[in-house]
């Protein structure tokens, strides 16, 4: 899954009413996506995500919260920002069925792991 060591952790985990989600954010970047899993080191990986919008006045971490909410098919109330709000690593909780937020993650991730049709990967 695209640079984790198979020694760490979960990008996320599932609690009672949702997932607990680690990221590792590029602002700034020419597309918004979910780009990967990486490790973050101490035995920990995060989501690697990229979002167009610059690191200035919350408009990153906004847009962080938009791409993981579209992705996961959740409203934007069901996603909050626990820690990071200045830094590249952050910590979000999503609210919803575990179970399912779970699966789409890793369907996402393995989905981007598929070379495209006529690909040459």
């Amino acid at each position: 899954m695209n640079g984790a060591p198979a020694s760490a952790r979960p990008a996320w985990r599932e609690r009672a009413d949702g997932i607990g989600v680690n990221l590792r954010v590029t602002p700034g970047a020419k597309r918004a996506a979910i780009t990967g899993i990486r490790d973050i080191g101490n035995d920990q990986a995060a989501l690697a995500v990229s979002v167009r919008a610059p690191a200035r006045d919350g408009k990153a971490n906004e847009a962080v919260i938009a791409l993981l909410a579209e992705a996961l098919c959740v409203s934007r109330s069901s996603v909050s920002l626990q820690s990071g709000m200045a830094s590249r690593l952050k910590s979000l909780y999503v609210t919803g069925d575990p179970t399912r937020l779970s699966r789409t993650l890793t369907a996402l991730l393995t989905e981007q792991d598929r070379p495209a049709e006529g690909s040459s990967r």
